[in-house]
């Protein structure tokens, strides 16, 4: 929503937001004339893009290095933005990573960070940011999803199975925060040129045959 329709500038706070999905978000919103605070596991990709978004759009935006597949990383986060007096008015849940491989033989880590970080993190991210907006009556989520939410997909069983919890997640609490003033919607792209789509394709070439 651009700025001028609501009357002022919402603070909007994107994760995964050093490329792909996110970054092109981040774009959207400083277009539309939004504050912005970034987050992201690359110090180095964020500042980067940060700097491009003020120039392109004279946007204020904010740079929060964070590893959200850290137990208690979002509530650190969120401490952090309070103590600076940051309220955040749109939480877009876009940090998420993808492993490709039979279940069978893939790695305890693997299988661990696609959990911490697609589910575990996003959930935490929930809890840390939306109580204070229906607290203040106003706010909206973006959760980011996938395709492979819809079906299960051999080879990407445990990636397919996060986003399935991050879709039911979303709809069952768009119907919790009914009448709240807070809205919360659920992103499903299909395969997209993203740095994590390369990166799959270069550790497994069947990816590439999805």
């Amino acid at each position: 929503m651009p700025a001028e329709a609501t009357g002022s500038p919402s603070t909007v706070l994107v994760t995964g937001a050093s490329s792909g999905i996110g970054e092109a978000l981040a774009h959207c919103f400083a277009r539309d004339g939004h504050r912005l605070v970034l987050v992201a596991r690359r110090a180095s990709r964020l500042r980067a893009l940060a700097e491009s978004l003020r120039n392109e759009h004279g946007t204020y935006v904010d740079v929060v290095p964070t590893d959200l597949a850290r137990r208690g990383a979002a509530a650190t986060l969120a401490a952090m933005l309070r103590r600076r007096r940051r309220a955040i008015d749109v939480l877009v849940n876009n940090a998420g990573v993808l492993g490709l491989g039979a279940f069978v033989g893939s790695s305890a880590a693997q299988r661990h960070r696609m959990i911490d970080l697609n589910v575990s993190g996003l959930t935490d991210m929930l809890a840390a940011f939306v109580p204070a907006m229906v607290r203040r009556g106003h706010g909206r989520v973006l959760n980011v999803a996938s395709i492979a939410a819809f079906v299960p997909v051999p080879s990407l069983a445990v990636y397919a199975a996060s986003k399935a919890y991050v879709l039911s997640l979303t709809e069952s609490l768009a119907e919790e925060l009914r009448d709240t003033g807070v809205t919360i919607t659920g992103l499903c792209p299909g395969i997209t040129a993203t740095a994590m789509f390369t990166r799959a394709i270069r550790d497994n070439a069947r990816v590439a045959e999805l």
